[in-house]
């Protein structure tokens, strides 16, 4: 059986696609699957990342069993399309969008998800929708299983706003910090970041940790007591293991997302990242309070069967 991942990663994109991406990929490869991936040669991709994890990449349509989705600028008429080649299609979105698929899935937590995508879809679609549906890592199954007590002191703070962090929210909160003091500060960046080796270079004369394109995030979770991060997929992995963050929209497809995550109490919500500022990151530690904030994700991300997607997609392809 052959499947087809058609996704990208960019300076502007971010990496967030094709990380989870690569998560279904390893998991149906487990199950006996044959996955390749369709990517672009954009700036900023992650094609030799993507190889190094074991997969061919390629940069034209073959035909396949199933065609996964996962991209916010081909749509419903793309679909349509690529059915010449696929005899089922399987879309990941998050922005409740027309498609013409064979199943969807929709992993984020909004109002009314339940029914987000009513008439959105064909009649036949298979709809995987909400927390129950989470794409979760090997390494965040793992963690969870070892989940530490969490107190309310902050002494270990984890930073990470996506791959490429393109509205550069990193060297803010690096500026932020020139006014406070933590025993230990881990600050992570893909390889797509633009600025990575001037982050690197500050993180070398404070004496913060640098990490770089990283396959143990989940590790640096369990062991941070607070995160400073953006919305997004990453924002679902910090709550399956507890971490108290914050989180700011760096796109739009998050407005929604963080926002009721923020009312739900499972993330500090920043708002907007151009009201975002220094000042802004630098009164958020001065007066972060977290007490309550890591049940609360634990109890909205607790699952029977983890990454239950994946019988659902292996049903129809089999």
């Amino acid at each position: 059986m052959l499947t087809v991942i058609r996704t990208d990663a960019s300076v502007f994109i971010g990496s967030g696609h094709v990380m989870r991406c690569i998560t279904i990929a390893k998991e149906l490869q487990k199950n006996g699957v044959t996955v390749k991936f369709w990517m672009e040669l954009l700036e900023g991709n992650l094609i030799e990342y993507v190889k190094k994890e074991g997969f061919e990449v390629l940069q034209t349509p073959i035909y396949a069993d199933m065609y996964i989705i996962d991209h916010y600028t081909l749509n419903i008429e793309w679909e349509k399309e690529i059915r010449r080649f696929a005899k089922k299609v399987m879309v990941i979105d998050d922005l409740a969008r027309d498609h013409d698929c064979d199943i969807l899935l929709d992993q984020n937590v909004i109002p009314q998800y339940e029914v987000r995508y009513e008439g959105k879809v064909p009649a036949h679609c298979i709809t995987l929708l909400g927390p129950k549906y989470l794409i979760i890592r090997d390494e965040f199954l793992q963690q969870r299983q070892n989940l530490r007590p969490r107190g309310i002191q902050i002494d270990r703070l984890l930073i990470f706003m996506g791959g490429s962090d393109p509205t550069n929210e990193t060297m803010k909160i690096l500026s932020a910090l020139e006014s406070h003091s933590f025993a230990h500060v881990d600050v992570v960046v893909g390889n797509s970041n633009p600025v990575k080796e001037q982050i690197e270079r500050i993180c070398m004369m404070k004496k913060y940790h640098f990490h770089r394109q990283i396959n143990y995030m989940a590790q640096l979770m369990q062991l941070a007591d607070f995160a400073i991060g953006a919305g997004g997929s990453t924002l679902w992995e910090r709550c399956y293991l507890g971490l108290p963050s914050s989180s700011t929209i760096v796109a739009d497809n998050q407005r929604e997302i963080t926002t009721y995550a923020g009312q739900l109490g499972v993330t500090l919500n920043l708002g907007w990242h151009e009201q975002v500022t220094a000042g802004t990151y630098r009164n958020l530690l001065k007066n972060v309070q977290i007490e309550g904030m890591s049940e609360k994700e634990l109890e909205l991300t607790a699952n029977k069967q983890p990454n239950a997607w994946l019988h659902e997609i292996l049903e129809l392809i089999i």
